[in-house]
């Protein structure tokens, strides 16, 4: 099973929203570096200016004591032990984030007169602060991600739109019907007007090449008709002589048998060969109730060198607007697959509504792969030939033609249930 692509407007807002969330964050992160940088140089600034303040005022008094504050603390370093256990393997320089007695404090360390002086500041307020700060960044940066991924949504679905409208006109498309172009409105891109008008070059080659099919199958179909016709009539004439010998006799049933069949053949090409708007105009009110006992008892003769029954069910009145002879074709056809794939039993036809013809086979039936080769053959449509008669190929296309169904249920060794609804 094939893996489903995403869309083009899901990838381009992916795409979008990934590089504004990539850019958001390196300008965060960038911010947070300068910010550090920055911060280390005043502190640095700061501690120094005040070390060298207090040792010009040492210099000028000799007496001079410094007296500690709430938030700054200074040890001279002339007494070692009375340094922190947590400042005496600082090497000198500023450091931050120095806890010293519960405290968060950035530490001055200055090699002075043989000794090395700390200053100490509490920075606990401030870190409170740029915690707070960056808090606020990172909420502003969620915030402007979520609103620039909606204005992104916006546009890519804005700028998506007319591509989308274009698939949706091409899926819409009907291969019976000619004259189908797609249009793009004005506002369309460049590009979406080269796509728009390639597909309607190719939508009218194409329907330029459909008519010629079918002017060719309507003439071939015509001129076809008048020697089956007159083959099928001395076949008539030689039957009806008393005189014909039995093996010839048998030879000219197989040739009245055969032109009935190449009439049926010629009759569905001929329809496929029509506008299916057009055949509404020539088709048949056919009452399939009194059809279908008809086409049951033409085909009683395939069953004598069987051990097959052909049963027909009640059937309901029941009255379509179709081509008679192809109603005739398509049953008679799907009857003899039927008759043709199985040796013994009872084939059941009956009618359901609404107009819908199903024939039960007791024949060999078919695995779920079978059927699965035979939908894709008939997909395709063609597929290898089996039997006499019109081919499933040729009553699938005529069933997609006129808009009915044609459905295969089978199960190895139980059978086959042909089903084909003659309504949409």
């Amino acid at each position: 099973m094939s893996t489903p692509r995403s869309g083009l407007r899901r990838r381009i807002l992916l795409g979008l929203i990934g590089y504004v969330v990539v850019l958001t964050v390196a300008v965060i992160l960038h911010g947070f570096l300068v910010n550090e940088h920055a911060e280390q140089l005043v502190w640095q600034s700061l501690l120094n200016a005040e070390l060298d303040h207090i040792g010009e005022l040492s210099q000028k008094d000799p007496d001079y004591h410094w007296v500690d504050t709430s938030n700054i603390a200074l040890f001279d370093g002339r007494n070692p032990a009375d340094i922190p256990s947590a400042l005496r393997s600082l090497e000198p320089g500023v450091h931050d984030d120095v806890m010293l007695d519960g405290v968060e404090r950035v530490v001055l360390v200055r090699e002075q007169d043989g000794r090395r002086m700390m200053l100490a500041l509490d920075i606990t307020d401030l870190e409170q602060r740029e915690f707070d700060m960056s808090l606020t960044v990172i909420g502003s940066a969620v915030t402007m991600i979520v609103l620039l991924g909606i204005a992104i949504a916006w546009s890519v679905n804005r700028l998506v739109r007319p591509l989308s409208n274009v698939a949706q006109d091409i899926a819409r498309l009907q291969p019976d019907q000619p004259g189908q172009r797609i249009v793009v409105p004005e506002s369309a891109s460049a590009e979406l007007v080269v796509i728009a008008d390639a597909l309607n070059d190719y939508l009218q080659r194409n329907d330029r090449f459909v008519e010629r099919e079918r002017t060719f199958i309507d003439s071939a179909s015509h001129e076809l008709r008048t020697p089956i016709a007159v083959i099928a009539g001395a076949t008539e004439i030689a039957l009806q002589q008393a005189d014909v010998p039995a093996g010839t006799r048998g030879q000219l049933n197989r040739i009245q048998r055969t032109a009935r069949d190449v009439e049926q053949l010629i009759s569905l090409l001929l329809v496929l060969a029509k506008d299916p708007a057009r055949l509404a105009r020539v088709s048949d009110h056919v009452e399939l109730d009194q059809l279908l006992p008809e086409i049951v008892d033409d085909h009683r003769h395939l069953t004598q060198d069987k051990d097959l029954a052909l049963t027909v069910s009640a059937l309901q009145p029941s009255q379509i607007l179709a081509p008679l002879p192809i109603v005739q074709a398509a049953i008679g056809n799907l009857l003899r697959n039927a008759i043709e794939h199985s040796d013994r039993g009872e084939i059941s036809i009956r009618l359901e509504a609404p107009a819908t013809v199903v024939i039960d086979d007791p024949g060999h039936g078919m695995t779920p792969e079978e059927i699965s080769e035979i939908y894709a053959r008939l997909a395709r449509g063609g597929g290898e030939r089996q039997g006499g008669g019109i081919g499933l190929d040729l009553i699938s296309r005529l069933c997609e033609h006129l808009g009915w169904k044609l459905d295969i249920a089978s199960d190895t060794g139980h059978g086959t249930t042909t089903t084909l609804r003659f309504v949409a």
